[in-house]
């Protein structure tokens, strides 16, 4: 087994808003070169790790309505991500840096005070019926983003984030359930009524605007 990396670095994130990101990862070198297992590992880090960097950079942004947050939001995650490598054994890479970024950010909005985090759900809420109702493919192929933007801003942070992991990243309940750290059955109340409130915002905006 490699050894865990016990170097200095330095992580770059830059061009966040194109669609091919350009990623650097420096290695600050102290006394020596990176040996082969550092340089194995970094590789390794680079290949499981930066294709889900779109991911990672849209679920920050969700959680923080704020670029330039995210943008170090999701530095600050890759950093902690790459320090814990060694570790991650599993094979859902995407999930496991989501809920890096997830936790960053809520760690964030905590230090700034610029969130509510104790907001109540009703467990009892989902039910069969909400399905047919969701606005998934308004979130997907709505001809006003700027309006879904707007909608998905108002609502609190855990709708927004249940939402964009959901519809957006596609992920399964379990994985949600893993990232939220909250029980499967909660992710499924609380999509429903984030579904339900971002439906009614919709709604009432659309029809103030005739």
């Amino acid at each position: 087994m490699a050894a865990p990396l016990k170097i200095d670095y330095a992580f770059n994130a830059q061009d966040f808003e194109s669609s091919a990101k350009i990623v650097k990862f420096t290695i600050l070198k102290k006394h020596q070169e990176p040996d082969a297992a550092q340089e194995h590992e970094l590789a390794s880090f680079e290949e499981t790790m930066l294709p889900h960097m779109d991911a990672a950079h849209n679920l920050a942004k969700w959680l923080l309505r704020n670029e330039e947050d995210a943008q170090d939001v999701v530095q600050e995650a890759y950093l902690r991500a790459f320090k814990s490598f060694s570790g991650f054994h599993g094979s859902n890479g995407r999930a496991w840096l989501l809920t890096i970024v997830r936790n960053t950010s809520y760690t964030l909005l905590k230090k700034n005070r610029a969130v509510d985090l104790t907001t109540t759900f009703d467990e009892e809420i989902h039910t069969a019926g909400h399905e047919s109702v969701s606005p998934a493919t308004i979130l997907e192929h709505s001809e006003n983003a700027e309006l879904i933007k707007e909608a998905m801003d108002e609502l609190p942070v855990q709708f927004r984030e249940i939402l964009a992991l959901r519809h957006q990243e596609g992920l399964s309940y379990k994985e949600i359930a893993d990232i939220a750290q909250i029980p499967p059955g909660t992710v499924m109340s609380r999509l429903s009524r984030a579904r339900a409130e971002l439906k009614e915002y919709l709604a009432a905006r659309i029809s103030k605007d005739k």
